[in-house]
């Protein structure tokens, strides 16, 4: 040994220096979340290639409580945490919500019905011998999805979470952190959170980067554009707008996950000018995974594929029956990740694991986000 590292308060400031550049090294390598709904087909899933997966859903009743409902088969869910033995370090989150999901308001309202809701969420986590939570409640204060709202949901919530984060920690008994995380988006979704003060509760928060043009817009768009086209309209919402959004607000870049869509906004009836895009539409407004878009229009002459070089995406074009669809595809998701990165973010979630084709997107997501930090 040299004479040097036989001073002990020398090694000791060694050893100190090395683990805090190796854990500077492990914040800085990007996660890659993925939503999972439960389905009758097999779920084709390397779990080498993520970090988390959010099990999608759990959903609330109106006393508060928690439960898988009768769609959501418990097998499947245990068949998912068993891909741990092919990645032991694989996370595995309840995801409780969605769109539609209601009760929360409720759920949040009371002392008992909190209670309930925690009891009941942490008991499922422990029955599948989960490692954490996600709320995805959308959206608190707001009513748009036909669900119970209340001006009290932004600060219900913010008690919520913290009392959750609570119990997460006594659960954990200081030798285990268990994840609890939200799904959220910008603007007026993100009125009902109180930010910063929820975040100092959570682990991440993802951002539902995606769905900014579809059914509720007047014209068409890029759904899940990187940066504003020169094209869009006043309604045009963007994913670099959204982190901004966010990081205004106070969250901490490490804690903001951008969400990428593995499928593509339709629109019918659109006007045929620059090939369909910011045009008004009058049907359609729907959705279409990647795994169709790669089998029935990427190779179809009826469909033009075209590039945004601002919004950096691509969208189709059918001209003959004036038919525009938004997506993403490798290429887009490329440069999402590099964005990730070069902003110190924390990683990139997506939805849904069963609308990719082949892994072909997730592919993507894990070459950029790991192998890059080998």
């Amino acid at each position: 040994m040299p004479a040097l590292l036989r001073r002990p308060r020398l090694r000791a400031l060694l050893a100190i220096t090395l683990l805090g550049l190796a854990t500077l090294a492990h914040a800085r390598t990007p996660r890659v979340i993925g939503y999972v709904m439960d389905g009758p087909a097999p779920l084709q899933l390397t779990a080498e290639k993520l970090d988390v997966v959010n099990f999608a859903f759990a959903v609330v009743r109106p006393d508060g409580s928690v439960y898988l409902p009768d769609n959501v088969d418990p097998a499947r869910l245990h068949a998912l945490v068993g891909k741990r033995a092919d990645n032991p370090s694989l996370q595995i989150v309840l995801s409780i919500g969605g769109w539609g999901a209601g009760n929360f308001s409720e759920a949040a309202a009371s002392d008992a019905a909190r209670t309930r809701f925690i009891d009941s969420s942490v008991a499922l986590m422990h029955q599948f011998k989960l490692d954490g939570l996600d709320i995805d409640w959308e959206y608190p204060t707001l009513g748009d999805a036909d669900i119970s709202h209340s001006p009290d949901d932004r600060q219900n919530f913010t008690v919520l979470l913290e009392q959750l984060r609570a119990r997460l920690d006594a659960e954990g008994q200081g030798k285990r952190h268990y994840l609890l995380t939200i799904a959220a988006a910008e603007g007026r979704a993100a009125a009902g959170l109180e930010l910063p003060r929820i975040a100092k509760s959570l682990d991440w928060i993802n951002l539902m980067t995606y769905d900014f043009y579809g059914s509720l817009t007047k014209t068409t768009g890029h759904h899940a554009g990187l940066s504003a086209s020169p094209l869009a309209t006043v309604e045009g919402r963007t994913t670099e707008g959204a982190v901004k959004y966010f990081l205004d607000a106070g969250v901490p870049a490490e804690k903001i996950n951008v969400g990428v869509p593995f499928y593509g906004r339709t629109f019918g009836d659109v006007g045929s000018a620059n090939q369909g895009r910011f045009q008004k539409f009058s049907s359609e407004g729907g959705f279409i995974s990647w795994r169709d878009i790669v089998h029935t229009r990427l190779n179809n002459p009826d469909w033009e594929q075209h590039w945004d070089e601002q919004a950096q995406v691509p969208w189709l074009w059918n001209p003959k029956e004036r038919r525009m669809v938004s997506y993403e595809d490798p290429r887009s998701l490329a440069l999402k990740a590099e964005y990730v990165k070069r902003n110190g973010l924390g990683g990139i979630m997506y939805w849904e694991q069963r609308q990719d084709d082949n892994e072909q997107l997730l592919d993507v997501l894990h070459k950029a986000l790991h192998d890059a930090q080998r």
